[in-house]
């Protein structure tokens, strides 16, 4: 497109798209795939959200806060006050907000990534695995890990292994299975069919509905900076080119600005639909 042999505009968005993984899939689902470009940036910025989180701790004064002190000070009390308005169990709190603290934080670092120039990190990357001796056409890398359906669902798995633990917990195994019978339709031995069914779409569909939300934004905003970066590389002399470099310029940064919202929210929402989920694993139906 922009040089003579150089990809085509769907080349170079189906490599962008394109797992580093440890083996070609074997078919459409395939559970001995792994995507390794995810599971390194996700793990990488998990240790990294930790790291600061700790950071924050260990640097927390009784006198005048910093600035990183007080930024990290707003969003604990900012966590903390939607676990008790959503999580009425005081021992419960003790590690769910914590959790919803680290969940935010965790998403919202896979999610920056996607802020990042789209070619930087692949194309260090490629060099990294020239020079290993591989193909650098076969040198894929994503950097986004909640851009990858298999993390995003990976996480809300996750939530739903949480929800479950705490209705054992709270209700005790037989009160969670009589739940699972009796809920919503009422106790009796016609309606146990359909209470059971009714109780398990609700967990599939929220677990699902938890992280195809958060995979499909995430998937969408990394693709519509590659066709901005598309638009970067038609720039040539020519007054469509300069068009395209204009365009280029302006709705790129109009968009990474907006950008920064859309990775906030995302985790704000992931981390609330999270204390939710778990609220409602400790309510007597």
């Amino acid at each position: 497109m922009a040089v003579e042999n150089g990809p085509s505009a769907g080349e170079y968005i189906g490599h962008h798209l394109t797992h580093l993984q440890n083996k070609p899939p074997a078919g459409i689902v395939d559970f001995g795939v792994f995507n390794l470009d995810s599971l390194f940036w996700a793990i990488l910025l998990g240790v990294l959200g930790c790291y600061v989180l700790w950071l924050a701790a260990r640097k927390a004064t009784s006198g005048v806060p910093g600035r990183f002190q007080a930024a990290a000070e707003l969003l604990v009390e900012l966590v903390d006050n939607q676990a008790k308005s959503i999580v009425h169990n005081a021992e419960s709190r003790k590690f769910v907000a914590p959790l919803a603290l680290t969940v935010f934080v965790w998403i919202f670092l896979m999610n920056a990534m996607d802020l990042l120039p789209v070619d930087l990190l692949p194309l260090i990357w490629e060099l990294i695995f020239s020079a290993a001796g591989h193909d650098p056409h076969h040198a894929y890398m994503r950097v986004v890990p909640t851009a990858d359906l298999s993390s995003s669902m990976g996480l809300s798995l996750s939530v739903l292994i949480i929800c479950i633990y705490y209705c054992v917990k709270i209700k005790g195994l037989g009160g969670w299975l009589h739940e699972l019978f009796t809920a919503p339709f009422g106790n009796h031995f016609l309606l146990y069919p359909f209470n059971f069914a009714m109780q398990i779409i609700e967990f599939v569909a929220k677990t699902v509905s938890h992280g195809m939300r958060l995979f499909g934004n995430m998937y969408a905003g990394e693709l519509i900076f590659l066709l901005l970066a598309l638009m970067g590389g038609a720039i040539s002399m020519s007054f469509t080119g300069i068009a395209l470099a204009i365009g280029h310029v302006v709705a790129g940064t109009v968009w990474a600005i907006f950008h920064i919202l859309i990775i906030t929210l995302q985790a704000f929402v992931f981390m609330m639909l999270t204390l939710v989920y778990v609220g409602q694993a400790h309510d007597h139906h």
